[in-house]
């Protein structure tokens, strides 16, 4: 197995790329890696690390698709990026399984589309990453940003695609899934989510317990939370802004709380510190783009070395799963 890995995507690239790939080589052996950017730099890092030479390639793509760029002119004038290069060589190397990027979402999403093809049936790709949930569980999020405007039968087809990506990660047969909503009563939302409601009630491969409210994406309530891009965005950021806050709150209660608070933060320190780790996206990998005949993983553009090691195992873990003939399985019972 290849995963192609943009080694100049991110804000923290290609040091902290090219460090996570090593690390991930030493994680795990049943995968190589291809590197794609600038080569000269690419070399130039990995002199730095001891490593397998035959698990590593690299591929010269001198131009850079920044955040500031327009992701379409971007895509198509910069043909020598590393996220259009990238990207290509899934279609031209055999073997060439999945795409890992911390670069421009926008770019990311937008070269996939048009340089891959789309698993058969699928009317749109959708982004979806996994999330900690109550319980020790995970909550697939479906779409977080690939689809800002989206129609009823997209909404249920997300519904399907996330819940053989649920499938996929948990080994758990039954899936339940939730549509994101403003409240959880029959007939809540906008008419598109009402038509969606419908849609997905009526179709006997989805185990769907109806709307779900943002507040309880994190519940453990339910498997897959379905959304259109604009709304699962917000859901995701908000998520995540929540999380941080958290735990700078309970840090700066403690600080100014006196000796028996430092004292009971000491017999809790392990507690604190399985709980950061499991609202840290540095430990979660990427959101996957599912519904190509490819993988795409686009992980957090501030990703260091962990973050970085974390998404290419996860490439491994899903390639390896054969998520796509999931995908397309679920979708032509």
């Amino acid at each position: 197995m290849k995963i192609v890995f943009d080694a100049f995507g991110g804000d923290n690239s290609p040091i902290e790329a090219v460090k996570g790939a090593v690390l991930a080589l030493e994680a795990r052996r049943n995968f190589s890696i291809v590197l794609v950017g600038q080569q000269e730099i690419i070399f130039n890092e990995l002199r730095k690390y001891q490593y397998d030479k035959d698990r590593i390639t690299v591929i010269d793509a001198p131009e850079i698709i920044s955040n500031d760029d327009s992701p379409v002119l971007a895509v198509r004038k910069k043909k020598n990026s590393s996220i259009v290069v990238g990207l290509k060589l899934l279609n031209d190397i055999p073997g060439c399984e999945v795409f890992v990027s911390a670069g421009s979402t926008g770019a990311v999403l937008t070269a996939a589309t048009l340089l891959l093809k789309r698993a058969p049936g699928v009317i749109r790709p959708a982004l979806a990453p996994v999330l900690p949930a109550s319980g020790n569980k995970q909550v697939v999020l479906i779409d977080c940003g690939a689809n800002v405007e989206v129609k009823p039968e997209m909404l249920a087809q997300f519904a399907l695609i996330g819940t053989a990506y649920a499938r996929a990660i948990s080994n758990n047969q039954e899936i339940k899934v939730g549509l994101l909503s403003n409240g959880r009563e029959v007939g809540k939302g906008t008419s598109f989510i009402k038509d969606a409601y419908d849609i997905i009630a009526q179709d006997d491969r989805i185990n769907f317990i109806g709307n779900i409210e943002a507040r309880d994406i994190l519940s453990g309530e339910v498997d897959v939370v379905v959304a259109d891009g604009f709304s699962g965005n917000i859901a995701l950021k908000a998520s995540e802004g929540t999380a941080l806050m958290m735990l700078k709150l309970i840090k700066e209660s403690i600080l100014n709380n006196g000796i028996r608070a430092k004292i009971g933060y000491l017999f809790l320190k392990p507690v604190f510190k399985e709980i950061k780790k499991t609202l840290d996206y540095n430990d979660n990998g990427g959101a996957v783009l599912l519904g190509l005949d490819k993988l795409v993983i686009k992980t957090h553009g501030s990703s260091k070395a962990k973050s970085f090691k974390a998404a290419i195992l996860q490439a491994a873990s899903i390639a390896e799963k054969g998520l796509i003939t999931q995908v397309s399985s679920i979708l032509t019972e």
